[in-house]
């Protein structure tokens, strides 16, 4: 017989939250957020205490016109000890204007799927290793982090199911470069509990000494549920998104990361420790509908939290009166 699930108990064990609305978000909406706003969202995020936070991303301007900023937004920002600021780098390009505006960790992106890889960048998968191991070489030579984060490890919106031992193989190969931070992302949305938990667990046991963060969207809505099958395998660090912003452009329908405020709550609930003021990220996101121009996935954002009480009805007492008299 199974040993019984401790999930359900947090114990205030210890849950790294990591933002990436303000990159994964933001590259999706068709609004241009002004400068100033993302650097007073990125200061209020760090308020409210996410461990990670992903700034932006050093890409080509005509790529992803959303972010061109991204110098400006990183070097601007208040930075908070014990916080680490990452962005997004495609290339060598990249990752020098990176480091030239401080930021502490850089993320590489690549897809296990060669399918998802080609349509969305544009390289055959050794193509793209080869590239992102020139970075790895930069950042280890400018004593700044790295993490690697593979696309479509749950699933290729063109490819249907991606093979675990495919998977694995992109892992061993970065670790082999001296990676020390992988993030398991499910891009589009296809990942499923049970998948979650015995990828999440395979990967954890074969190497105990990288970081593993998980990366999930909820397009089907298994989001929640994706993230404490993955808790329950013993990961730690998620990414998520402020009000539940993003999507991807190579599946059709799909939706945003899972919501922060939204996984913040429900592990809050459930007595785990996130280091995360709920209000404050809340009133972030909040903020968020005036900045993009249209209303936001999250339901804490609109409803509250659970114990968001609201007042009784004004004739409350008469209704009382009417019951006593009954």
């Amino acid at each position: 017989m199974n040993a019984p699930s401790t999930v359900w108990q947090g114990a205030n064990r210890r849950i790294h939250m990591q933002e990436v609305g303000l990159r994964d978000g933001l590259q999706m909406e068709k609004a241009f957020v002004p400068t100033e706003d993302k650097i007073a969202l990125c200061n209020a995020l760090t308020a409210a205490g996410l461990s990670k936070i992903e700034v932006t991303s050093f890409t080509s301007p005509t790529a992803i016109p959303a972010l061109k900023d991204a110098e400006i937004v990183m070097r601007e920002i208040t930075r908070r000890p014990g916080t680490v600021y990452t962005a997004l780098v495609p290339n060598l390009r990249g990752a020098e204007r990176a480091i030239e505006s401080r930021t502490n960790e850089l993320n590489l992106v690549m897809s296990v799927s060669a399918t998802h890889n080609l349509a969305n960048l544009r390289m055959t998968q050794e193509q793209s290793f080869a590239a992102l191991a020139q970075v790895v070489a930069l950042a280890q030579g400018a004593q700044v982090a790295v993490n690697v984060s593979l696309s479509c490890v749950f699933g290729c919106p063109m490819e249907g199911d991606v093979s675990e031992a495919d998977v694995y193989g992109w892992v061993q190969r970065f670790v082999d470069l001296g990676v020390r931070g992988i993030t398991l992302c499910d891009t589009t949305g296809m990942a499923y509990p049970t998948q979650v938990h015995r990828l999440t667990a395979a990967a954890r046991a074969r190497w105990p000494s990288v970081e593993f963060t998980l990366h999930f969207h909820n397009t089907r809505g298994m989001g929640l549920a994706n993230v404490l099958a993955a808790i329950d395998a013993g990961a730690d660090r998620f990414d998520a998104s402020l009000g539940g912003l993003g999507g991807c452009p190579y599946a059709p329908g799909a939706s945003g990361n899972v919501c922060s405020e939204e996984v913040v709550h429900a592990l809050d609930c459930m007595g785990y420790g996130t280091g995360v003021d709920l209000a404050q990220l809340v009133a972030a996101a909040q903020q968020l509908p005036a900045l993009i121009g249209h209303d936001i996935p999250s339901q804490i954002a609109k409803a509250g939290p659970r114990l968001a009480l609201h007042p009784v009805p004004a004739d409350f007492e008469a209704i009382r009166q009417r019951a006593l008299a009954r």
